[in-house]
C-alpha cells in the first residue's frame, strides 16, 4: 500500500517577553489598549530577547514534540525550516538547528522563505516527500521574531506581530491525514506593500539610515519591515474567496462538509470581513491571536494546537487551512484531524 502523509503532533514555544497593550498605549499618544484591541483583536503578544533568535525558540518547540512524542531523533529524516529571520545569511538556519537537536547527520535540512503561507506550503512539501519515497519522519517547523525587524515607532506593524515558533512532526501512514488537495497562489507584483526595503543583495542594509515618518505619524527606516496595510487588507479580500472556492470545487466539497476552517491569524478586523464574506458560521471559524499576536507562518499550527487543546478539534474533523500574505504568496488545503491528544 502506498505511504501519505500523516500530522501527527504540534508543539510550540513563545518568548517569555510579553508586550501588552497597555505598555503600547503608554508610548503611542492618542491609542488605547482597547482601541489597539478594537483595530487587531490582539491584547498582548510575546517578544523575543535581544539575544534570542528564531532558531532558539524552534529548538524548545521541537524539544517538546519530541520529548513529549517518544520519537527517536535518529528516526527523523527531514528537517524544514521556514522563517523570515534567519539567525545568518549562510549558513541555513536549519542546519544550526539539526545540529542543536542531535539529529543523525543523514538528515537532509534546508531553509524556506515564506511568511503567512508558509505552513500551508510546508504541509504540501511534506505530502511530496513521504509520497515520493524520500522521507518517512519529518520536522516541519515554523519560526520568526518578526520583533527584531519592526521599528519601535511604527505602530502598525508593532501593535499585530508576535515571535514564537512551532514544531509538527509528519510520519508515512497508510491512512494519511494530510489529504488535501492543495491550491496555491502568487503574485508578485504585491512585493512593495509587504517589505524591508534595505535587507538583501539588491540594497544593503543601511547603518546610517534616517528615521522617517508616514503621514499616519509611523516611524521606520530602510531597514525595516513596512507594511501598506490597505493594499494588503484589499489583495486579501480579493484573494482568499476565490481560493477558498478553488480548494472546494478541486475536492469536490461544499463550505457545509467542513468541520472548521483554519485561516492565518492576521487580525481579527480582516477575519471577521472574511468569515461574514465567505458567509462561514462564527462557530466553525478560528480566531486564535488575541494573546500571541499574528506570528506570520507559524500562526495555523497554533490555531491548531489551541483547538485540540480545548476540544473545539475533534478527532476525524474535515479541516480547512488558508494562509496568504507577504509575497503576495497565498495557499490552501484540506486536512482530516487525526489523534487530536497527540496535539495538544
Amino acid at each position: 500500500m502506498s505511504m501519505g502523509a500523516y500530522l501527527a503532533a504540534i508543539r510550540s514555544a513563545l518568548p517569555e517577553g510579553i508586550l501588552d497593550n497597555e505598555q503600547l498605549a503608554g508610548e503611542f499618544e492618542g491609542w488605547s489598549a482597547e482601541k489597539i484591541y478594537t483595530k487587531t483583536g490582539i491584547r498582548s503578544r510575546h517578544i523575543a530577547r535581544a539575544d534570542e533568535c528564531g532558531s532558539d525558540l524552534a529548538v524548545k518547540a521541537a524539544e517538546r514534540l519530541i520529548s513529549d512524542t517518544g520519537i527517536e531523533r535518529s528516526s527523523i529524516d527531514y528537517l524544514l525550516y521556514c522563517t523570515q529571520t534567519p539567525d545568518y545569511q549562510m549558513p541555513t538556519t536549519a542546519c544550526l538547528v539539526q545540529h542543536r537537536l542531535r539529529l543523525p547527520t543523514s538528515c537532509a535540512a534546508l531553509d524556506y522563505n515564506l511568511g503567512c503561507s508558509g505552513y500551508v506550503y510546508g504541509l504540501g512539501l511534506c505530502k511530496a516527500l513521504i509520497e515520493s519515497n524520500q522521507a518517512n519522519r519529518i520536522l516541519l517547523i515554523t519560526a520568526d521574531t518578526y520583533s527584531k525587524i519592526v521599528n519601535p515607532a511604527d505602530k502598525s506593524v508593532r501593535t499585530i506581530f508576535g515571535d514564537g515558533a512551532t514544531a509538527s512532526l509528519l510520519v508515512a501512514s497508510e491512512q494519511p491525514n494530510v489529504t488535501g488537495p492543495f491550491v496555491y497562489g502568487t503574485d508578485g507584483s504585491g512585493e512593495a506593500n509587504i517589505l524591508i526595503p534595505a535587507s538583501g543583495a539588491r540594497r544593503r542594509r543601511e547603518p546610517d539610515a534616517a528615521l522617517v515618518a508616514d503621514d499616519s505619524g509611523n516611524a521606520r527606516t530602510v531597514n525595516d519591515l513596512y507594511m501598506n496595510g490597505s493594499e494588503v487588507f484589499n489583495f486579501t479580500l480579493r484573494i482568499v474567496p476565490d481560493v477558498v472556492n478553488r480548494l472546494l470545487t478541486t475536492a469536490k466539497a461544499t463550505k457545509d462538509s467542513v468541520d472548521l476552517f483554519v485561516f492565518h491569524q492576521a487580525n481579527g478586523f480582516l477575519l471577521d470581513h472574511l468569515r461574514r464574506k465567505l458567509e462561514i458560521p462564527r462557530e466553525k471559524f478560528v480566531v486564535c491571536m488575541e494573546r500571541i499576536g499574528n506570528t506570520v507562518s507559524s500562526s495555523i499550527p497554533f490555531a491548531l494546537q489551541d483547538c485540540a487543546r480545548t476540544g473545539k478539534l475533534r478527532s476525524n474533523a474535515l479541516v480547512m487551512l488558508v494562509a496568504f500574505g507577504v509575497g503576495y504568496s497565498w495557499g490552501a488545503t484540506l486536512l482530516r484531524w487525526g489523534d487530536a491528544e497527540l496535539s495538544a
